[in-house]
Protein backbone atom coordinates (compact mmCIF):
# COMPACT_ATOMS: atom_id res chain seq x y z
CA UNK A 1 0.00 0.00 0.00
CA UNK A 2 1.13 3.23 -1.39
CA UNK A 3 1.14 6.76 1.30
CA UNK A 4 -0.34 9.61 0.38
CA UNK A 5 3.05 11.18 -0.31
CA UNK A 6 4.15 8.74 -2.77
CA UNK A 7 0.91 8.75 -4.85
CA UNK A 8 1.05 12.56 -4.71
CA UNK A 9 4.74 12.08 -6.61
CA UNK A 10 3.25 10.05 -8.88
CA UNK A 11 0.25 12.33 -9.79
CA UNK A 12 2.86 14.79 -10.06
CA UNK A 13 4.88 12.78 -12.92
CA UNK A 14 1.85 12.06 -14.53
CA UNK A 15 1.12 15.61 -15.14
CA UNK A 16 4.81 16.62 -15.94
CA UNK A 17 5.17 18.29 -13.12
CA UNK A 18 9.03 18.20 -11.43
CA UNK A 19 9.18 16.73 -7.90
CA UNK A 20 9.99 18.60 -4.84
CA UNK A 21 13.92 18.40 -4.42
CA UNK A 22 15.26 16.03 -1.86
CA UNK A 23 17.73 17.50 0.20
CA UNK A 24 16.04 21.24 0.46
CA UNK A 25 16.92 24.33 1.34
CA UNK A 26 20.38 25.11 2.60
CA UNK A 27 20.22 26.54 6.36
CA UNK A 28 21.20 30.53 5.01
CA UNK A 29 18.47 30.38 2.27
CA UNK A 30 15.83 28.93 5.06
CA UNK A 31 17.34 31.78 7.57
CA UNK A 32 17.25 34.41 4.90
CA UNK A 33 13.38 33.45 3.65
CA UNK A 34 12.53 33.70 7.33
CA UNK A 35 13.77 37.23 7.72
CA UNK A 36 12.13 38.57 4.70
CA UNK A 37 9.06 37.07 6.00
CA UNK A 38 9.54 38.91 9.08
CA UNK A 39 9.96 41.97 7.67
CA UNK A 40 6.59 41.57 5.51
CA UNK A 41 4.96 40.77 8.73
CA UNK A 42 6.48 43.92 10.90
CA UNK A 43 5.60 45.84 7.46
CA UNK A 44 1.69 44.38 7.48
CA UNK A 45 1.34 45.30 11.15
CA UNK A 46 2.63 48.90 10.66
CA UNK A 47 -0.06 49.17 7.92
CA UNK A 48 -2.65 48.15 9.84
CA UNK A 49 -1.51 50.02 12.80
CA UNK A 50 -1.71 53.08 11.05
CA UNK A 51 -5.03 51.73 9.39
CA UNK A 52 -6.49 51.85 12.60
CA UNK A 53 -5.13 54.72 13.56
CA UNK A 54 -6.76 56.71 10.58
CA UNK A 55 -10.28 54.90 11.10
CA UNK A 56 -10.34 56.72 14.48
CA UNK A 57 -10.63 59.91 13.09
CA UNK A 58 -12.52 58.88 9.68
CA UNK A 59 -15.96 59.40 10.13
CA UNK A 60 -17.28 59.74 6.20
CA UNK A 61 -17.94 55.94 5.21
CA UNK A 62 -16.74 56.54 1.96
CA UNK A 63 -13.46 57.94 3.16
CA UNK A 64 -13.27 55.12 5.61
CA UNK A 65 -13.60 52.39 2.63
CA UNK A 66 -10.73 54.55 0.53
CA UNK A 67 -8.58 54.28 3.28
CA UNK A 68 -9.38 50.53 3.60
CA UNK A 69 -8.90 50.03 -0.20
CA UNK A 70 -5.40 51.87 0.29
CA UNK A 71 -4.76 49.05 3.03
CA UNK A 72 -5.45 46.77 0.84
CA UNK A 73 -3.42 47.64 -2.00
CA UNK A 74 -0.52 48.16 0.11
CA UNK A 75 -0.49 44.90 2.07
CA UNK A 76 -0.77 42.97 -1.65
CA UNK A 77 2.40 44.59 -2.72
CA UNK A 78 3.98 44.04 0.54
CA UNK A 79 3.40 40.41 0.17
CA UNK A 80 3.45 40.28 -3.48
CA UNK A 81 7.34 41.75 -3.03
CA UNK A 82 7.72 39.33 -0.24
CA UNK A 83 6.70 36.23 -2.73
CA UNK A 84 9.04 37.38 -5.23
CA UNK A 85 11.90 37.62 -3.40
CA UNK A 86 11.77 34.39 -1.74
CA UNK A 87 11.10 33.31 -5.08
CA UNK A 88 14.10 34.58 -6.60
CA UNK A 89 15.98 33.24 -3.76
CA UNK A 90 14.72 29.84 -4.42
CA UNK A 91 15.46 30.08 -7.78
CA UNK A 92 19.18 30.95 -7.32
CA UNK A 93 19.97 27.80 -5.23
Amino acid sequence: MKSAYERALERLDEDGIERPREGGLAKEVRDEIAEIRSRTEAGVAKLEILLRDRLRTLHDPVERATAQREYAIDRKRLEEQCDHKIEKLRKAT
